[in-house]
């Protein structure tokens, strides 16, 4: 088949294939093209199309979606950001993990699908709020998804109970106003030119259309859907570091 512009290019999956769970022992014989099941999926996060009007190209979307929703329940996609997002810090120069983190939120409208929602009196839209946590690079350590009727103050355990103990480096966590309700003064002292690294992260996210209102119904799909961007984004990155990889493995898969 033609490849779509969001399929996976050999030297991006020539890093993500050997992150693939197996099959479960004793179970049938995976029999797909977890390719292009891959691809599939990130077909969907790009033009922001219903699962049920992906082309014919890819495998039944039934199929696409079972992936999707199995490894969302098995944390998959939390495994395989986190994987590479070490990568990338190392290959930065910067150890595996952080030692500093920025937290910020974004509001997006829910649509007729249904599922958790409330009204933001502040942005005046009705929907649910992305709660983000970063790295200095910008790249995701956690999001939870919630109502947008919670104060981003209130929305902050949420975010960062699941986290305990995974980032035992992180030292400083920079917040705005929303959050601490401190004013203008402390973001200035505290937080300098790191706001905009949030806002980036939140601008790679709006690239893709599946994430320009929230269209899931289950707040674990649309957290999902945010690892998938960040997933998306990081396998970009280390293929253009990482060509000598991807020479070795066309190399092994030419033999």
């Amino acid at each position: 088949m033609k490849p779509y512009a969001s399929d996976l290019s050999d030297a991006e999956w020539a890093i993500l294939e050997p992150l693939i769970p197996p099959a479960k022992p004793g179970g049938r014989p995976r029999s797909v093209n977890i390719r292009q099941i891959l691809n599939g999926i990130f077909y969907v996060l790009r033009s922001g199309g219903a699962w049920r009007l992906l082309p014919h190209d890819y495998p039944a979307w039934s199929t696409v979606y079972d992936y999707f929703r199995k490894w969302r329940n098995a944390g998959i996609w939390d495994q395989l950001v986190r994987t590479l997002r070490e990568r990338l810090r190392m290959q930065d120069g910067r150890q595996a993990t952080p030692s500093a983190a920025m937290i910020d939120s974004q509001s997006v409208k829910t649509t007729e699908r249904g599922g958790p929602h409330g009204y933001d009196g502040g942005k005046k839209l009705s929907g649910r709020k992305r709660h983000l946590l970063v790295d200095t690079l910008g790249l995701l350590l956690k999001v939870v998804v919630h109502r947008a009727d919670i104060q981003d103050r209130e929305g902050v355990p949420f975010l960062l109970e699941p986290v305990k103990g995974q980032f035992p480096r992180i030292e400083k966590v920079w917040v705005d106003n929303g959050y601490t309700g401190s004013g203008r003064a402390w973001i200035k002292e505290h937080m300098g030119s790191r706001r905009w690294v949030v806002e980036r992260t939140l601008a790679w996210i709006g690239r893709y259309r599946r994430m320009s209102k929230d269209y899931e119904y289950l707040t674990s799909s649309s957290e999902a859907m945010v690892y998938l961007t960040m997933l998306r984004l990081m396998l970009r990155r280390l293929a253009k570091q990482n060509e000598p990889q991807f020479v070795k493995y066309k190399q092994t898969h030419a033999a």
